[in-house]
Formats: C-alpha cells, structure tokens, sequence
C-alpha cells in the first residue's frame, strides 16, 4: 500500500442518499484517507440497492489503487451521470476497497447517523 493512503474500519451507521432516497446503508463502511485530500467513505456494494446503479463507459486511472469504474444513479426524477466509482480490480495492497463504491459529494449524500 501507498505510505500516503490509509484506510480504516469507518464507526457507526452510514447511510447514501440521492435525489430523495435512501439507495444504500451499511455498518461495514470503509474509509481511505489520501495524503492532505479529504477522507472518502466507501460502501460495500452488498449494502446498496444496485437496482438504482448503472455501470458506465467512463473510467480512470490511479497510480495508487488501480483502474476505477464509475456508475451513474438512476432516479425517478433522471440520470445522476457517474456519481460514483469502484476500484473491481484494485491494484495490491488496495484489496480492502474492492466491491465497495464511493460517491461524488455534489452527486450523493454519504452520511453517518
């Protein structure tokens, strides 16, 4: 693992929401904290309704944790494009954060309640 990334068990209860609804909860979240950027929460995908998920084309490239993939939000009220990414294949050392997804702060709200 990158000396400059860190990750670590995230307490309590988180929850994500988006365009008005509860899409996922989870007591096992993760959280990656990297270098002097804000920690990122990541949800295990087993704890998200992935029925309101819809994968992308759009990817890229870490040199740290590997390829990512992105997913879009699908809402009754329309398409929240690429609101999240998932590392499915993450590079060794990032094993942790593999079937977990995190999510754009303008995109989805990840809280803990």
């Amino acid at each position: 693992m990158a000396d400059h990334i860190k990750i670590r068990e995230a307490s309590g209860t988180w929850v994500v929401r988006a365009a008005g609804a509860v899409i996922g909860e989870t007591k096992n979240a993760l959280e990656l904290s990297e270098g002097d950027y804000p920690p990122v929460i990541y949800i295990p995908r087993d704890d998200m309704a992935m029925a309101f998920l819809e994968k992308t084309e759009t990817t890229s490239t870490c040199p740290y944790k590997g390829n990512a993939t992105y997913y879009s939000i699908i809402a009754k009220s329309g398409e929240i494009a690429n609101a999240a990414w998932s590392y499915e294949d993450p590079i060794a050392g990032m094993e942790q954060i593999q079937g977990h997804l995190a999510f754009f702060k303008d995109k989805a709200a990840v809280e803990e309640v």
